[in-house]
């Protein structure tokens, strides 16, 4: 069990995490995406839970030019509807579009935990939880001090425990399941 309170943040990945990740792909428009089962279950009990939600993710499509900003802003406002309309919520979504992988905004550097950071100053990495389905998702969280929950959605062989991965669930209704 995970104790936390409204002090906490909770960071999500999305893609694996929220909706099911495409193979060697990417979710470039709203058909494309699907979320993952148990999602909108799991979404209005952690809302209930975290006093921050928010999302950070790796979206190279943009820079490889298969998507636009706009494309990607227009798929996740009809995500946070559909949560929305579930009870569930997701406070900010920020997102890097760049190819290289040390670009500082691509996970797993620390540009996206710095920008929540800067739009929410109450942030406590020590007080954080990253939910996420790669390797990259977890040294990003454990890089700022945060617990890490790893989602065997896409990468179910990697192997637990593993040094950057402190719980590892089938999907976020199990983690929000171990919330209290």
């Amino acid at each position: 069990m995970i104790h936390i309170d409204a002090s906490w943040t909770l960071f999500l990945d999305r893609d694996g995490v929220i909706n099911n990740e495409i193979k060697d792909g990417y979710v470039l428009n709203w058909d494309m995406f699907r979320f993952e089962e148990g999602v909108l279950s799991a979404l209005p009990a952690l809302a209930g839970k975290f006093g921050r939600i928010v999302m950070v993710t790796n979206q190279r499509c943009i820079g490889k030019g298969l998507l636009t900003e706009q494309g990607l802003h227009d798929i996740h406002a009809k995500m946070l509807d559909i949560i929305r309309d579930q009870g569930g919520r997701i406070d900010k979504i920020y997102h890097c579009p760049d190819l290289d992988n040390d670009s500082p905004c691509r996970k797993p550097n620390e540009g996206m935990a710095l920008q929540a950071k800067a739009d929410f100053p109450d942030i406590d990495f020590s007080r954080s939880i990253m939910v996420g389905n790669t390797l990259s998702d977890m040294k990003f969280g454990k890089d700022k001090g945060m617990i890490t929950v790893f989602i065997p959605s896409t990468k179910p062989d990697l192997p637990f425990p593993h040094p950057l991965m402190d719980y590892r669930c089938k999907g976020l209704l199990e983690f929000s399941e171990i919330i209290q």
